[in-house]
């Protein structure tokens, strides 16, 4: 049925959403301000500052599960309040027509402008990232600073892993994939090679060249200086898939294909992707392409065509461009929820998290309570950040160079695993990591099969996020440029380039007690003694390397200070989307969208498009854990090959 009828308004967005209940938002536009603050009642500042008291002393994460809800609450809520900071000025941010066209009111455009409709601009893709510390303390650092201690030397010494991989045993490698999948959509910043860094070859170093060349970060075009303070986000800020769809007319252009139908992106007869993989991998790189990404790439792609399928069935008359536009809100929408109650509860697997997370999605009331009877409040604590009104907590929206600097997580990625045949797990052979990676990723699934190799990803663990545990093929990488870079090496000097503090520094930004010492931070003294071996102070501690070597909350998959960027981020980003919050309406989504939205998580999109992983998924109740591995298969040796 056609929920899209005449009005007799005027206005662009009256006459865009006519018949549909849908107004301009009422939220107060974002004044661009530096890190102003709301006002609070006194009773939730008492709240807050019990809560950070209590988490000071002693730790969220050792009280009953009713408890550390309240106090990851306060937590967050001073966060929200101390660590968010803007970096755009008139001159960084495009000029646009404050009326956008009218296509756009009720849809996402492709370079993320018009989300904001009272700032245009904000989150659109060539914006500046954000701050989550104030911007006193993001001087980037520079001459003997920036190459103390030597970056190689933290690499080799303490980030690489040694002759095992350390394994993250709650998880499947599709969880590895799931987050190199997701950031792709978040950011990326770009890379200067025509300008690179000079690292020191250290005394006793193999590397072929001294000095080592690391590219720089891509120039912000509107900073002024040798060192700039702020980088630009070369995709759209917003969580609106953009890996699929891209930030630029000529990658959208390239994947759609609406010869197969309306709205459709580009899937050939075999099932697999139709896009030139060298376009399609430019988000990102194609260097750090591989079969994970591949198929998860298939995976959306092939779900979009079905969700398109679906709504025009329900919409006949619709053009190409309207079932285009609403599959994408569907299938954003579904791959935002993946993330926050299922990707989200597996890397954090503890009670108090797979609680929080859900009810950042559906609220304390519960997704039964939310199926049957919709909101029941505008708030979101009662009924979820979805359909909840916008806010930026008065500072505009973007994603932040700390929040990046976070999600560096190059252990989770493995040597190697097995691939498994979902026919006959007995028969598996090795496939090593760089064999499925850039180019490659595409002939390996036209010859395994995508069923198999989701199989394959599903029963083989990523590594720890810890230290040593650094791939070791990722420290002499050699890029399509012919570049050859330590990718260990540069993680930890990108930090100290784009000006996040150092680990101790950062902590105390935060709000956390500082590492008095290297046993402090570690817990373990041959850990301490190596990172002494390596830093003149702890003061100097890197903030990758403090991240890796504390010791993570039970359950946890990477370390609690990063995990206070996450409780900030991982809700802004869907609270201060209007796709996300005001706009998240069937009147928008349409009804059957919001249906989708409800009715699927991972385990059925998977099972949708490759039904021979059923029997796999039927006793797994998180499709980013481990999957089950008959046992007489575990018994056997390796197979000659599938």
């Amino acid at each position: 049925m056609a929920i899209l009828m005449e009005s007799t308004t005027t206005t662009p967005f009256e006459a865009a959403a006519a018949g549909t209940g849908m107004k301009p938002p009422s939220s107060p536009p974002c004044s661009g301000a530096r890190g102003a603050r709301l006002p609070r009642s006194t009773v939730h500042r008492l709240f807050v500052k019990v809560a950070e008291a209590i988490d000071r002393r002693w730790r969220w994460d050792r009280f009953p599960t009713i408890v550390s809800l309240g106090l990851l609450k306060g937590i967050r809520d001073n966060l929200r309040a101390l660590n968010l900071f803007d970096t755009n000025d008139a001159e960084s941010l495009p000029k646009l027509d404050p009326e956008p066209a009218a296509r756009y009111l009720v849809s996402r455009t492709v370079d993320g402008a018009y989300n904001d409709l009272s700032v245009p601009a904000m989150g659109m893709a060539g914006t500046r990232f954000g701050r989550n510390v104030p911007l006193r303390f993001t001087e980037p650092e520079d001459g003997e600073r920036l190459m103390t201690p030597n970056p190689r030397v933290v690499s080799r010494m303490l980030l690489a892993r040694g002759p095992q991989m350390i394994p993250a045993t709650t998880l499947n490698v599709i969880a590895a994939a799931w987050l190199q999948f997701e950031t792709r959509d978040w950011f990326s910043h770009g890379t200067d090679p025509e300008r690179p860094f000079q690292v020191p070859r250290p005394e006793g170093d193999d590397w072929p060249n001294d000095p080592i060349l690391l590219p720089r970060t891509r120039r912000d075009p509107h900073a002024s200086g040798e060192m700039p303070r702020t980088f630009v986000n070369t995709e759209t800020h917003w969580w609106d898939a953009s890996q699929i769809y891209g930030s630029t007319e000529q990658f959208q252009q390239a994947i759609r294909k609406s010869t197969l139908g309306p709205g459709k992106v580009a899937i050939g007869a075999d099932g697999l992707i139709d896009v030139d993989p060298v376009l399609l991998a430019s988000s990102g790189g194609v260097d750090g392409w591989w079969l994970g990404l591949e198929l998860l790439h298939t995976l959306f792609m092939r779900e979009h065509n079905t969700v398109c399928d679906m709504l025009h069935a329900a919409y006949p008359s619709w053009s190409d461009d309207q079932v285009f536009d609403k599959a994408r809100l569907v299938v954003a929408a579904l791959i935002a929820k993946i993330h926050t109650v299922e990707w989200t509860t597996a890397i954090l697997g503890q009670p108090t998290l797979r609680i929080g997370m859900r009810t950042n999605w559906f609220g304390i009331a519960g997704e039964r309570v939310r199926t049957l009877f919709g909101r029941l409040s505008d708030g979101e604590i009662i009924s979820g950040i979805p359909g909840s009104p916008t806010d930026h907590h008065n500072v505009p929206y973007s994603v932040t160079e700390e929040f990046v600097a976070v999600y560096r997580m190059h252990p989770l990625v493995p040597d190697e695993f097995d691939l498994r045949s979902t026919a006959d797990p007995h028969r598996r052979q090795q496939l090593a990591f760089l064999d499925g990676a850039g180019l490659n990723a595409h002939p390996v699934l036209q010859r395994v099969g995508a069923s198999d190799l989701l199989y394959s990803l599903g029963t083989a663990h990523p590594g720890a996020v810890t230290l040593h545990n650094h791939p070791r093929f990722m420290q002499h990488f050699r890029r399509r440029d012919g570049m050859v870079i330590d990718l260990a090496a540069l993680d930890v000097l990108r930090s100290r380039e784009r000006g996040v503090p150092r680990y101790n520094e950062f902590r105390r930004l935060l709000q956390l007690p500082e590492a008095v010492s290297f046993e402090a931070l570690t817990h373990d003294r041959q850990k301490a003694a190596e990172l002494r071996s390596v830093y003149a102070s702890i003061e100097d501690v890197d903030l990758t390397v403090g991240l890796f070597a504390e010791p993570p909350p039970a359950g946890f998959g990477f370390s609690d200070t990063g995990f206070r960027i996450f409780i900030l981020m991982a809700s802004r980003r869907i609270k201060s989307d209007r796709f996300f919050t005001t706009d998240f309406t069937p009147q928008v989504y349409t009804p059957e969208g919001m249906a989708w939205i409800d009715a699927n998580d991972m385990s059925s999109v998977l099972v949708r498009h490759y039904p021979a992983l059923a029997p796999m998924l039927r006793t797994v109740r998180n499709a980013f854990a481990p999957w089950p591995i008959p046992e007489e298969a575990l018994a056997t040796g390796r197979g000659a090959g599938t």
